[in-house]
């Protein structure tokens, strides 16, 4: 039922999305060097449409709409997204993955185009990956605790300055880590009011409830409204 869903919902948006997602290749190809605005996005476990996901693209072509007249650059963030819950090891190794691509792309954009406005953000599992990139640190259980030494330092503080805002679409709920055994997702302060949440009413990943699959309201972010008034608000912090 949530598979067929997911690919009804996949084949209206990128019918409607088409031209857009194409306009975007020949706009990117084209960039300055440095961009007014520069967009890094997580997707969400085996998310369609790599390497943005179809809930980044809906949200980078709806932040786009916002922005006449100035340059945008996308980055999907390069990490498996995976979905191999049952080593949780090898799992939680693909998440530092994204972690760290996150944060070496939002560090590579504030050195060398110290006046873009970076905008980062995430799906469901990539969500996580976006908070993980902007917390004051991972502290893992106890039960993995030989695998500290692989978890990324925090980002420089400085950086914090580049980092126009936050948006994460779905972010699993404290319960729902706590059951899956993973460390609890916080936001460092500099980027707690540049933070901006969705959770669908009902959508079990985020609203508290108990581990479990995904139900069906967990797909809808991007055509339910969500990525465009995240965009709206993001243009209203650059």
């Amino acid at each position: 039922m949530l598979k067929r869903l997911l690919v009804t919902v996949l084949c209206g948006f990128i019918a409607s999305t088409g031209l857009a997602m194409a306009t975007t290749t020949s706009q990117a190809s084209a960039a300055p060097a440095c961009s007014d605005v520069a967009a890094v996005f997580a997707r969400g476990t085996a998310e369609p449409a790599a390497p943005l996901g179809i809930t980044g693209v809906s949200f980078v072509e709806a932040l786009r709409s916002q922005l006449p007249g100035r340059s945008l650059s996308v980055t999907g963030v390069n990490y498996p997204a995976s979905a191999n819950f049952n080593n949780r090891v090898a799992f939680g190794a693909t998440v530092l993955t994204g972690v760290r691509a996150t944060q070496d792309k939002i560090k590579s954009i504030a050195r060398t185009c110290p006046r873009t406005r970076i905008v980062v953000g995430g799906y469901s599992q990539g969500a996580v990956v976006a908070q993980y990139a902007v917390s004051p640190g991972v502290t893992l259980p106890a039960s993995y605790g030989r695998f500290a030494r692989d978890v990324p330092p925090p980002l420089p503080a400085a950086v914090a300055r580049n980092v126009a805002a936050v948006v994460l679409f779905a972010t699993p709920s404290t319960r729902f880590l706590r059951d899956a055994g993973a460390p609890v997702v916080r936001v460092s302060p500099q980027y707690q009011a540049k933070t901006i949440r969705y959770c669908i009413a009902g959508d079990n990943i985020c609203n508290g409830a108990r581990l479990a699959g995904p139900n069906a309201l967990h797909v809808l972010y991007s055509v339910n409204g969500d990525t465009l008034n995240a965009a709206r608000k993001v243009v209203g912090r650059l």
